[in-house]
């Protein structure tokens, strides 16, 4: 069976790293410092099933990301992950169908975990 491949972005390297450590051997971990870093690896990974960016960053934010990489494949799931409730970003990705899930930081492995298999039978 094929290791799904899912996408971090975020522009807080300590959260990177966690990421990657948490589910190196769960998946394939990609990740990226910004959002133009990660549309690059989306141009190069066709295969990624998993999109999860992180709402706050400088340049281009999570929910901006979210809509050039439904752009580029509206099938990949996305899911939006942040530190501060925003209701209205919440609202406008759901009901457009941008993001799957919305998940606070700090977030919990096992919660997490649960959240991407939930993307990935989507």
């Amino acid at each position: 069976m094929e290791i799904p491949k899912i996408l971090y972005v975020d522009d807080e390297i300590i959260n990177l790293e966690l990421f990657q450590l948490t589910f190196m051997n769960v998946f394939q971990v990609l990740v990226a410092e910004s959002a133009e870093e990660g549309l690059k690896l989306l141009a190069l990974n066709s295969d990624i099933h998993v999109v999860i960016a992180d709402l706050k960053m400088p340049g281009m934010n999570g929910m901006d990301f979210i809509k050039e990489a439904k752009k580029m494949n509206q099938e990949r799931v996305c899911m939006l992950l942040t530190g501060f409730m925003e209701p209205n970003i919440m609202m406008e990705g759901l009901n457009k169908e941008l993001i799957f899930r919305y998940i606070l930081k700090p977030w919990n492995k096992d919660e997490l975990d649960e959240n991407i298999r939930a993307a990935l039978n989507h």
